[in-house]
């Protein structure tokens, strides 16, 4: 068997990844009425009295909710709510396995904005942070920016930030092996859709420069036939007026990263490239350009999305250790300090000796990680003012 073949064998077998088991004995009568009825007066009563008790008194303090509608799960496309629920599921346990943190999945069977919005909004009582997840885009911008007005809790976009914040981290490492400043580089991200605006704005905030942003239709642009979110990306990006396709865009880059479609790159756009180009290939499961490929036509470095290859740039690294740190302080939101602190944290774990062209970011499995950077997230938060604890 396959991996997909063995996967869906033991999703029948497991019957659902994450369970909820109680934390207090329940075995006396006076177990049931300090659990329950009478005692548990006592905690609402201070819970109406001032509703920050909600993160003391309850699970609140730990719990996220996982939130999707099914419209970009993996890449499958929209599948509908209940298919996206054994990525939901699985999210779930990995927040619990690398950062303790109990997560709980939510599928909404609706494509409205302010209706998922509103829905969110109403159950965010019960959480410490809202992760959304495989919405599809320009939506997920909207629904992201809705609900960071309505909530006093983090709102996080994965697909988005969390995939910026690892790129940044392989980008600054693959940096330092290629001697090139980030200030000095020539980049070129293919795929205008979420992932790809957020890493664009994410890398400038990290200090490039010389960014060029390429959809299927060319060059990003601010014409009309780009929806709003990539049009206000070519006012931050392309500063020589580059026209044109792909091809265009490479010529004499320092960096590509693709988060678009399967066998895009080629031979001759590599060759076109500067001196030790990085190729960050992370289109699932098929890249922009295998491997093998890129390092044969010249690729100095290469990361890609797959586990079965050196450079995996995956959000694992990263959302774990985030909302730990952004639990922890009781953050009313997760800021660009935040997701810069993150990037750093997660880069500076590969020490010197240890960094080499196949070898940019940490191991995913490495416990230290969850840790080191929700420590740094804590004190980002503290410094700009956005932890209540």
């Amino acid at each position: 068997m396959d991996i997909k073949e063995k996967s869906l064998k033991k999703h029948y077998e497991w019957n659902g990844k994450i369970e909820v088991k109680s934390a207090v004995p329940i075995n006396t009568r006076e177990d049931l009425s300090l659990a329950y009825t009478p005692g548990v007066a006592q905690p609402c009563l201070e819970i109406q009295k001032d509703v920050n008790k909600s993160f003391e008194l309850t699970r609140r303090n730990n719990l996220v909710a996982v939130v999707t509608d099914g419209t970009a799960v993996l890449g499958l496309g929209d599948i509908g709510a209940e298919a996206g629920m054994p990525v939901m599921e699985g999210k779930c346990a990995l927040f619990k396995e690398f950062a303790d943190v109990d997560a709980f999945p939510i599928c909404i069977k609706s494509k409205d904005v302010d209706e998922i919005v509103n829905t969110v909004y109403l159950i965010s009582g019960s959480f410490g942070g809202i992760n959304l997840e495989d919405i599809s885009a320009p939506r997920c911008f909207e629904i992201e920016a809705k609900l960071k007005e309505k909530c006093d809790i983090p709102v996080f976009h994965d697909d988005q930030h969390g995939t910026a914040i690892i790129v940044g981290s392989a980008l600054l490492n693959a940096l330092k092996l290629a001697k090139k400043s980030i200030e000095n580089i020539r980049l070129v991200i293919n795929g205008a859709g979420s992932a790809g605006i957020a890493i664009a704005k994410h890398l400038i905030n990290l200090g490039v420069k010389n960014l060029i942003m390429v959809d299927k239709i060319g060059i990003i642009a601010d014409k009309d036939n780009f929806n709003t979110a990539q049009r206000e990306m070519a006012k931050l990006t392309n500063p020589d007026n580059i026209s044109g396709s792909l091809i265009d865009a490479m010529k004499n880059a320092d960096v590509f990263i693709g988060v678009s479609a399967p066998n895009v790159v080629t031979k001759e756009m590599i060759k076109s490239m500067n001196f030790k180009p990085i190729i960050f290939a992370m289109a699932n499961p098929n890249p922009e350009i295998m491997p093998d490929k890129a390092k044969e036509y010249g690729a100095y470095i290469v990361g890609t999305g797959r586990s079965d290859f050196p450079n995996q740039i995956n959000n694992v690294l990263a959302f774990p250790g985030i909302f730990r740190g952004a639990l922890d302080c009781r953050a009313k939101e997760i800021n660009e300090e935040m997701k810069i602190a993150a990037t750093y944290a997660i880069a500076d774990l590969v020490t010197e000796n240890e960094l080499k062209v196949d070898y940019i970011l940490p191991n995913p499995l490495d416990k230290r990680i969850a840790k080191v950077v929700a420590k740094a997230v804590i004190k980002a938060a503290k410094e700009t003012n956005v932890a209540r604890i």
